[in-house]
């Protein structure tokens, strides 16, 4: 069988974002819009310090929206790969349309900022799923013809979720991912390994990466959690706030590479690269 272009161009881009070992660690850099920029500490408002940092340790890929994209491409171009987020929201809207994301750019200028893939968000359970749905599939369609892979923020999250982070709830939105043609999922850590194993079977062979989430206070706690999510059969990390928000974001992003890349065990790769 003969693939077709776009099929060639979708898989060389995902061999830039999943490595060798198929897997991947991304710096997601979507906060100064999705949280404010009171979500980063003084030094790292400036995006050019931050980025600079994670670039330098060697991170496979970072997410981030176009407009940082345009004043950072002389830090990470032809150094790292590039996903653009083509969907967002502020939480300055009324908080019940919070659970709403809205068109934040488009796959016509990914194309142009050199991506190497597009992602977008869908709140599974939200009211507003159908209109995340409606822009997703616009997205994918569009993404599908210049052979960008679709990364997915499967994000339960609605009034009938009391816990987003139960297995059950998790492995729904991670199949829901995979039914509505993801080629990569970022959804929630679902507490262990045991349980975080449902949800990559749930996926069903589309690559699953762990939300990094709010700050763990020890490092090695989370770290344990990317471990586990590897042992579970994911495919490695999104992470923003425990990098930007360490004391040391180049040392914390080395370790987290260390992990997922090294197979090194969490406590030997913050001696190597925390404990200096």
């Amino acid at each position: 069988m003969h693939l077709t272009y776009n099929m060639v161009g979708k898989s060389v881009r995902l061999s830039r974002i999943l490595k060798s070992d198929g897997r991947a660690v991304v710096f997601a850099f979507d906060h100064g819009v999705e949280h404010g920029p009171s979500d980063f500490p003084p030094e790292h408002v400036d995006p050019r310090v931050i980025i600079g940092k994670v670039v330098e340790a060697g991170v496979d890929a970072i997410m981030m929206l176009p407009g940082i994209a345009r004043i950072t491409w002389d830090l990470w171009g032809n150094k790292t790969a590039l996903i653009i987020k083509v969907t967002s929201k502020t939480n300055l809207r009324p908080r019940d349309e919070r659970l709403l994301q809205s068109v934040f750019g488009y796959v016509e200028e990914a194309v142009a900022l050199g991506a190497d893939a597009v992602a977008a968000t869908v709140y599974w359970g939200s009211q507003y799923e159908d209109r995340m749905l409606q822009q997703w599939f616009a997205v994918r369609n569009e993404a599908e013809s210049y052979g960008l892979p679709c990364l997915q923020l499967a994000y339960p999250r609605g009034p009938a979720i009391p816990n987003r982070y139960d297995v059950e709830i998790v492995r729904y939105g991670a199949r829901a991912a995979a039914e509505s043609g993801a080629d990569l999922i970022k959804t929630y850590y679902t507490g262990s390994l045991e349980t975080f194993k449902q949800v990559v079977e749930a996926a069903s062979g589309v690559p699953v990466l762990m939300s990094g989430g709010p700050r763990r206070e020890k490092e090695v706690d989370f770290l344990r959690d990317v471990k586990n999510v590897l042992e579970a059969g994911g495919r490695g990390v999104v992470v923003g706030r425990n990098v930007f928000q360490h004391k040391n974001p180049t040392g914390m992003m080395k370790a987290v590479i260390g992990v997922v890349h090294e197979d090194l065990e969490p406590e030997e790769a913050v001696k190597k690269y925390l404990e200096k």
